[in-house]
């Protein structure tokens, strides 16, 4: 049955100031799930001003740090105790498998734990200077946060920015993505029942046209952190820009995944088959670019069509589904898009790229695991982020070429590497242009492990200790003892 939601501000749950709202739907049947307020900008002022508020009150600003690591620290084990329902609030608004959505809303509550424990070890540092001098900094946080947050891992990734942002003593707007709100409002009252001081914590719902761009233009906001499109992320920099705030951006990616003949195969066929049909593709860091060395190609790829051939498509509450549906109608008709344009360029067609024939999820936005081979590196299919369940598999003879390949690229976020020669692995890890390299494992990260965008593929670092410098400023205090 659809339910009817509020928003978060400063303390309250609200409908937006005029009234009106908009509809969420599950993708696996297209049917409402939730009606949610459409934020006006008048909202998105009200949740700035909230958040300054509660910035410069004693009862957050002057708090102990121990203190915020410890009401994190409760909200993380608020979200474990709910880790039930969150995950199927986020399985029905998403479309992943409920097996993903408790993996993802784990993370959380483990980043969550991680930055908590951070929270008192935001330290400054004394510094030699010349003359009957002390000179020392001093760290504080930076203001209002905003966070405007994708719809395709919403809980995770948006505590991903969240809990360093809070850890450091700052307050935050967040913006969820239309389509896939309602997790990010079980987080908004995991926060509430930990004891958060009002303001501290919002949450602004609607459309990226009207909430997301004033957010990322708002005088008040002190930093924004988005992960989302290139073009948006292009959108975004360019509205901090105008009041000189800062930005941390995760954006598109065209991941290679290199497998060489001396891998343990069957370990990498099963890495590079979840590394793109994990989440149905909709990932960032898909291993959407397969290099298979020639001598084991068709090998490996038997047995990728094999494993796809076994995977149920269905709705993310099924035990057995192995695969849910695409986020919308929309992002259904672009990769099936794709798969024509991959088709017209040459590529062979392995495994899939058509809806699925099972008149139960005709309603549902499902789109079959797709294999491409014959598949070169300039071909749209893998030169472009496709955000679907569409591996393009390409061939390679020598290790130089390898690289050379995996490299060409205008996205530089993940890569793999598959291969017990451990010299190779190392030289590849220091070869390739990527934020991160997973070596005979993919996709694999962790709260206290960065994770960087290169090229177009995002400005700063999440996730670690670095993700702590973004949220912090440091001031210079010079003091003459003469």
């Amino acid at each position: 049955m659809a339910t009817t939601e509020s928003m978060f501000v400063n303390g309250k749950w609200v409908a937006s100031s005029d009234g009106k709202t908009f509809e969420t739907r599950n993708p696996a049947t297209g049917e409402v799930l939730a009606t949610l307020p459409a934020a006006t900008t008048a909202d998105v002022d009200a949740a700035v001003k909230a958040a300054r508020a509660a910035f410069e009150n004693p009862a957050w600003r002057a708090m102990d740090p121990s203190e915020r690591g410890r009401l994190l620290m409760k909200a993380a084990a608020l979200i474990r105790a709910r880790l039930d329902e969150i995950a199927l609030v986020e399985s029905l608004d998403n479309g992943k498998t409920l097996r993903e959505a408790k993996g993802d809303i784990t993370f959380a509550a483990q980043t969550l734990e991680y930055y908590a424990g951070l929270a008192d070890k935001v330290q400054g540092a004394t510094i030699p200077v010349p003359g009957p001098r002390m000179a020392h900094t001093i760290v504080e946080p930076v203001g209002v946060t905003a966070h405007i947050v994708p719809w395709n891992f919403p809980f995770q990734l948006a505590v991903r920015g969240i809990a360093p942002a809070l850890a450091a003593g700052n307050t935050v707007v967040a913006k969820p993505a239309s389509l896939t709100s309602l997790s990010l409002l079980k987080l908004a009252k995991a926060f509430e029942d930990a004891g958060l001081p009002a303001g501290v914590f919002n949450v602004v719902t609607g459309s990226g046209r009207v909430v997301g761009n004033h957010l990322a233009s708002h005088p008040g906001v002190n930093s924004v952190t988005l992960t989302g499109s290139c073009a948006t992320g292009i959108e975004v920099l360019q509205a901090a820009a105008k009041n000189v705030v800062p930005v941390t951006l995760e954006l598109g990616g065209k991941s290679p995944n290199i497998v060489f003949p001396d891998a343990d195969i069957d370990k990498a066929v099963k890495g590079a088959f979840y590394g793109i049909f994990l989440n149905a593709g909709q990932m960032c860091w898909a291993g959407s670019r397969l290099f298979v060395h020639e001598s084991i190609h068709d090998e490996f790829v038997q047995k990728l069509v094999k494993m796809a051939e076994g995977w149920k498509l269905g709705a993310g509450q099924d035990k057995d589904t192995r695969m849910g549906p695409l986020v919308s109608k929309e992002q259904q008709d672009r990769v099936l898009e794709y798969v024509n344009i991959g088709l017209k360029e040459g590529a062979t067609l392995a495994f899939g790229g058509k809806k699925p024939e099972d008149p139960a999820l005709q309603k549902g936005f499902f789109v079959q695991p797709t294999i491409f081979t014959n598949v070169r590196n300039d071909m749209r299919i893998a030169k472009e982020e496709i955000f679907g369940p569409v591996l393009a598999v390409l061939k390679f003879s020598t290790d130089e070429e390898a690289l050379r390949l995996a490299n060409e690229s205008e996205f530089g976020l993940y890569a793999g590497v598959w291969t017990k020669n451990l010299q190779r692995a190392h030289k590849f890890a220091l070869g390739l242009d990527a934020g991160a390299v997973a070596i005979n494992e993919y996709p694999i990260t962790f709260p206290q492990v960065p994770f960087t965008g290169f090229k177009q593929s995002g400005i700063g670092s999440e996730q670690g200790m670095t993700a702590m410098d973004f949220y912090t400023r440091r001031k210079a205090v010079i003091t003459n003892l003469g």
